[in-house]
């Protein structure tokens, strides 16, 4: 995405210097520069000095590399070279940690975003973020209104955790997505173009009107290659981004939502299909030993009202498009408690407009709304907005993952919102059970029905079941 971002600056009138340990790397991009008419804003340097001699003052670096030990060699590489004032910005897809010590800015869309404008969630120190904003403004993704998708979000690692989160709802949303394209191809038994007709359809109004993941499923199912087969009936059924290290924001999205206690089942379940689906070879060893797998069933309604269906399943990935915001806005919002970083949650609505992965216009329309207020409650799960919007979609949602339970469709982000919805608007739990049988054998305590929730402390009470 570095190299991206470099002819996206050139293109806005911006003189880059570019260093990179692999020379080859540097040439080829000044190469696409000439073919874009932009060559002579691109410059190589061979070494930190050579680099910063070439910059003005206060000299500004963006670098975007590996996530891990990568970003604090090149930091301390430069050090010797830095004057007071001189800001550097880490625009890798970090651990948020690491920027919590640095300037960090989360970048979303993925690489062709980086050349055309993307969604940029800057973190860190105010007085740098005010240097560095009209030049990433510039850049930035624009709205339908023209407003840039950047924004100061807060203090320390904030940009990054934000980017973090951004990426586990993107998680959420594309697991639903891709349980409905199932739904409609093995169970509806409907073609590419049909499908790529629907998720048109879905992508120009309505509460998926605007979503960048349903429109470029409309364009993954309609495109074609040069043999005049359909790519997408040759992509293996495999995500490895996980795994191969390649990727390390949905992991650490997961692991943040426990560490913060807060159930975010829509985006762990959605991780947790990646991770299966990487191990490919372990899938086909437990189909042999269980003697065939469990294939989705053609449904019913193949033949009969699929109309009905269609706009069901519409509804069951809005309501999971939803649920995934909810959920990863609690993160954040602990995360924010806890590091006291004053996330400005109308700015990060704001980044979320255009240019990233999670567009969803009129999701995004109405946390804008609810955010206008600084001071609104950031649980928007019992807000007056959300709450009914979620509700009107839970029969639909239920319509669906019984008929997909009923039918072997695999659904875990649909069904695990389902879950959420249920379990968190409920206050007669089975964890009233769960509670007894932790105080059975392990004097673990309970609370009375009889008083007040108060907060999630250990109980007061405790009953001797059996005697030792």
């Amino acid at each position: 995405m570095g190299g991206g971002m470099a002819l996206l600056f050139a293109e806005h009138g911006v003189t880059v210097s570019l260093n990179d340990p692999s020379e080859e790397t540097m040439d080829q991009l000044i190469a696409t520069a000439k073919k874009d008419g932009l060559h002579d804003r691109l410059q190589k340097h061979g070494d930190y000095q050579d680099l910063c001699s070439s910059l003005g003052s206060p000299k500004v670096f963006i670098f975007s590399l590996p996530h891990g030990t990568v970003g604090d060699t090149v930091v301390e590489g430069l050090h010797p070279y830095l004057d007071q004032g001189d800001i550097i910005i880490d625009a890798s897809n970090e651990n948020w940690q690491n920027t919590q010590r640095r300037q960090g800015m989360g970048v979303s869309g993925g690489y062709q975003a980086a050349r055309r404008g993307p969604s940029m969630c800057p973190g860190g120190e105010e007085r740098a973020l005010d240097i560095v904003m009209p030049l990433l403004q510039q850049v930035a993704a624009k709205d339908s209104n023209g407003n840039p998708c950047v924004g100061k979000v807060g203090t320390g690692g904030s940009g990054h955790y934000v980017k973090m989160i951004h990426n586990g709802i993107e998680h959420g949303m594309m697991s639903a997505l891709a349980e409905a394209w199932q739904i409609m191809n093995q169970g509806l038994k409907m073609g590419y173009d049909e499908i790529a007709d629907e998720f048109a359809r879905w992508d120009k109004a309505g509460e998926l009107r605007g979503t960048f993941l349903v429109s470029i499923g409309a364009d993954i199912c309609r495109q074609k290659d040069d043999q005049g087969r359909y790519v997408l009936s040759i992509v293996e059924d495999k995500v490895v981004q996980d795994v191969d290290g390649s990727e390390g924001t949905g992991i650490w999205s997961q692991l943040e939502a426990v560490r913060v206690h807060v159930p975010a089942p829509s985006l762990t379940t959605a991780h947790f299909i990646r991770i299966a689906s990487a191990f490919r070879a372990n899938r086909k060893q437990a189909k042999a030993a269980f003697d065939g797998q469990f294939s989705v069933q053609p449904w019913d309604e193949a033949s009969g009202d699929k109309t009905a269906v269609l706009e069901n399943l519409r509804r069951a990935v809005y309501a999971v498009f939803l649920g995934s915001f909810v959920e990863g806005l609690n993160v954040i919002d602990q995360a924010d408690r806890e590091n006291r970083w004053s996330i400005d949650y109308g700015a990060v609505t704001q980044i979320w407009r255009n240019g990233c992965i999670i567009r969803a216009d009129y999701i995004t329309d109405m946390l804008a709304d609810i955010f206008k207020d600084r001071h609104a409650d950031k649980d928007v799960l019992h807000h007056v907005q959300i709450a009914p919007e979620l509700k009107g979609a839970f029969p639909a949602l239920k319509e669906i993952v019984t008929k997909s339970v009923q039918h072997n469709a695999v659904v875990p982000s649909l069904s695990a919102t389902l879950e959420f919805l249920k379990y968190s608007t409920n206050t007669l739990l089975p964890t009233q059970f769960y509670e007894a049988q932790l105080d059975y054998f392990g004097k673990h305590m309970f609370d009375l029905k009889s008083e007040p929730e108060g907060k999630p402390v250990t109980g007061k009470h405790h009953f001797e079941w059996k005697l030792a």
